[in-house]
């Protein structure tokens, strides 16, 4: 196999890691954290070195800051400092998941980088991700190709890691964060938070509101709403996309993919599942892609519009016996290995998300659609294994700080209505929405700007024309990507340099085509 990663283990990876996002990007309340946990105290002014992080060329400062009352347990902070020193408040980068550590959200610093202009931007690692001591349960390279290797990795991480899996909740994550905030000086803060970061933000916003100053919320996973329950939202994803193709003059040509993909997924075999091409080497897989990884793949694009964009001729292809392009899907996400921490993800997963959630729930959500019981399937399985008592919520009170909320219509796990119909507490709120955007969508056409104009003056309504600019990456078309369009001349240019052509001749339908253009 290719030394990068086999294709199997980080199949199951990512379909874990973009649980909720992530996106992108926690929840909480245990029955002895229905208070706040004791802050600890700041002690000294502290010290920061340079570092870097990927995605992003300039140095950072990074800090160790300790959470803990005996100081023995220290967050790991990513800061990239205002350039004109800070005349306006912070902005805290909050992740997804739950277990994306927002040391891996540095690459988000490029598209603010107008916003980093006059304030900070700050990244912290919560307990057990990323740089502050991950609780990955030694999962990496050689993660389990399966959900049973999976769950009894999983039991025995369990068995070994004493108290912390019962400790790591979103109360705990919260008040860690109050405490960074406090140790670094700052005053009020914003907070941005990608998908489960959203829920991360929303309940800072109900602990901490005198510390906060606005929410800027993309992919939005309210507190009250069941989120992993992701069926039917990513039904409506594959659809948004099958109507799209339709109208696309180069995708609709390839006819009934979408019932191809019931077809396939329905049929799978055995054969079919060992013959499946590596992408990267092309080979045969060394373990079978079963039917659940298949339709995880397809759900896992369905994230991201440019690769949703290449479903429609995957998926022909597929019908004809061609696997490598689909393949080739699957093979986008493998640099997500190491993303998530998975011990960290069960924690709170289970004890906050699966908690409220039961077989006749499963039931109603799957029925009808292409990925049925089989994303939430790895959760139920794996909460068998990592028991942790449940941490319900207390009902959100009404908060009036400025809310930013943003959504793509494709979103195949955080749909708009989410945003529209669980946040009624929240009387100053705007809500971007993004047509045929796929799940986060603030580093997409003019939303940095909308951002950086809502953080600035939150109270003034946005003009959010902008985007309908923001179209579909266009559809492929073949094994090489979509199709080319031919530069339209100038009639006057056309009549000069072709004067055998009739000057005020267009391209026919069939030369203008390839998904949507700007």
């Amino acid at each position: 196999m290719d030394s990068r990663t086999p294709l199997i283990p980080s199949r199951l990876r990512v379909w874990l890691g973009l649980s909720v996002i992530g996106s992108a990007l926690s929840m909480s309340v245990i029955a002895e954290a229905e208070t706040p946990q004791p802050i600890a105290p700041v002690t000294a002014k502290l010290e920061s070195e340079p570092c870097y992080a990927d995605g992003w060329p300039e140095a950072l400062r990074c800090y160790r800051v300790p959470v803990s009352e005996e100081g023995d347990v220290a967050l790991s902070v990513l800061v990239a400092p205002a350039v004109d020193s800070g005349q306006s408040e912070p902005l805290y980068l909050l992740a997804g998941g739950p277990g994306q550590a927002a040391s891996d959200l540095a690459r988000l610093l490029n598209p603010l980088r107008k916003l980093n202009r006059g304030r900070d931007i700050v990244m912290v690692d919560r307990r057990g991700g990323g740089r502050s001591d991950a609780f990955d349960c030694g999962l990496g390279v050689d993660t389990p190709s399966s959900i049973e290797l999976f769950t009894a990795k999983m039991a025995a991480c369990y068995i070994g890691a004493g108290q912390r899996p019962l400790t790591i909740n979103s109360r705990q994550t919260v008040d860690d964060l109050e405490t960074v905030r406090r140790s670094l000086g700052h005053e009020r803060i914003s907070l941005w938070g990608g998908s489960w970061g959203t829920r991360t933000a929303l309940l800072y916003q109900q602990w901490y509101p005198d510390s906060l100053q606005s929410l800027v919320l993309d992919g939005v996973a309210p507190i009250d709403t069941k989120v992993f329950l992701a069926a039917s939202a990513a039904e409506s994803s594959l659809q948004e996309l099958e109507e799209a193709c339709s109208e696309d003059p180069v995708c609709a040509g390839f006819g009934e993919w979408r019932s191809q993909l019931d077809t396939l997924l329905r049929n799978w075999s055995d054969a079919q599942a060992s013959s499946f091409p590596d992408p990267f080497t092309g080979r045969a897989v060394d373990e079978p892609v079963e039917t659940w990884m298949l339709a995880g793949a397809v759900r896992t694009a369905l994230y991201d519009p440019a690769a949703a964009a290449q479903l429609p001729f995957a998926v022909s292809e597929a019908s004809r016996g061609n696997y490598a392009p689909l393949s080739g899907i699957l093979g986008l996400f493998a640099d997500m290995e190491g993303g998530m921490s998975m011990g960290l993800t069960l924690s709170v997963a289970c004890a906050e998300e699966m908690n409220r959630i039961d077989a006749a729930d499963i039931a109603r959500d799957a029925e009808g659609t292409f990925i049925g019981d089989m994303f939430i399937r790895v959760f139920v399985e794996g909460c068998k294994v990592w028991p942790v008592p449940p941490q319900p919520y207390d009902a959100p009170e009404p908060r009036e700080h400025p809310v930013l909320l943003i959504s793509g219509t494709a979103d195949p796990i955080t749909p708009p209505k989410y945003a529209d119909e669980q946040l009624g507490y929240l009387p100053n709120q705007q809500h971007l929405v993004v047509q045929g955007g796929g799940h986060i969508n603030s580093a997409r056409g003019c939303v940095p700007d909308l951002i950086l104009q809502f953080l600035d003056q939150p109270g003034v309504p946005l003009n959010d024309r902008c985007l309908a600019d923001i179209r579909r990456p266009p559809f492929a078309a073949g094994a090489f990507g979509p199709a080319l369009i031919p530069e339209l001349a100038l009639p006057e240019a056309d009549s000069m340099l072709a004067g055998d052509k009739s000057a005020g001749e267009t391209p026919s339908s069939e030369e203008v085509a390839g998904g949507d253009q700007p």
